[in-house]
């Protein structure tokens, strides 16, 4: 049975999806989880902000190489970093160079998927941080994974967001016969003094009344967390967003059995 996959994805940037990434591993691992983090986004910014930054510039085997050579994907176990809250598939920069590459390749959604092959034995959820563009590296994350965690902000902008994902997903399913499932919708980084976002809350939850929705305020102590390498149940557990972070991973935990 495969190991239970999960793609953190909204194209849009500035929505938080590293930082949600990053909490709901947490959540996971909380819960007393083995779990394995993917940074897909050749940006970094979940390899930065847990704290292995160094292995940014590692050379081969590296993301890239066992992306684009299906004779390197034996070596995806070395790429497993450890951390204390999981372990971590870091991003690479040579990842910038992924896209053309697998424009060229055979199933060229499908590398991701077998590279985790590798390496999922060991772990009893897999979070995918995706990148915030439609492409061949956001194909590899939602094949592998099939189940989609949304991280949107509380404003107009996300309609059309949310629109761009599930029209990428619609093709996707089409054309490699697969069924992606969305697991649930964070709100995240509310401000509470800006009148439209309780009319996106609003609009969310009513668009999305058949999957958990949850929110998140906007709290400093999040990015706090992150700049000393940390999700924020382990930075600031007392903190009033931590029992929401937590609620999330009991939810994923419950819809796709992880650990049973």
């Amino acid at each position: 049975m495969q190991t239970p996959r999960i793609a953190v994805a909204n194209q849009k940037g500035g929505v938080g999806k590293t930082t949600i990434a990053i909490n709901a591993a947490a959540a996971l691992s909380g819960r007393g989880h083995d779990v394995l983090l993917v940074d897909l986004d050749p940006q970094g910014n979940a390899t930065e902000h847990l704290g292995l930054m160094d292995t940014y510039d590692a050379p081969e085997p590296n993301l890239y190489s066992v992306l684009t050579d299906p004779d390197e994907r034996a070596e995806t176990p070395q790429l497993v970093e450890s951390h204390a809250e999981m372990d971590v598939v870091p991003s690479n920069i040579d990842a910038t160079a992924v896209e053309p590459e697998l424009t060229m390749m055979r199933r060229s959604s499908e590398q991701l998927d077998a590279a985790l092959d590798y390496v999922e034995a060991g772990y009893d959820a897999i979070v995918i941080d995706t990148p915030p563009t439609l492409g061949f590296l956001m194909d590899n994350a939602l094949y592998a994974a099939t189940n989609v965690l949304i991280p949107a902000l509380a404003e107009s902008t996300s309609k059309r967001a949310f629109e761009l994902l599930f029209d990428h997903c619609q093709h996707l399913e089409d054309e490699l016969q697969i069924q992606i499932e969305e697991v649930g919708v964070v709100i995240n980084r509310i401000d509470v003094r800006k009148t439209q976002a309780q009319e996106m809350i609003d609009w969310i939850e009513d668009a999305f009344d058949d999957v958990p929705v949850w929110r998140l305020r906007e709290r400093a102590a999040v990015q706090k967390a992150l700049a000393d390498h940390q999700s924020l149940l382990a930075y600031e557990p007392n903190s009033d967003q931590v029992p929401t972070l937590r609620t999330i991973g009991e939810s994923l935990e419950a819809q796709l059995e992880v650990g049973t």
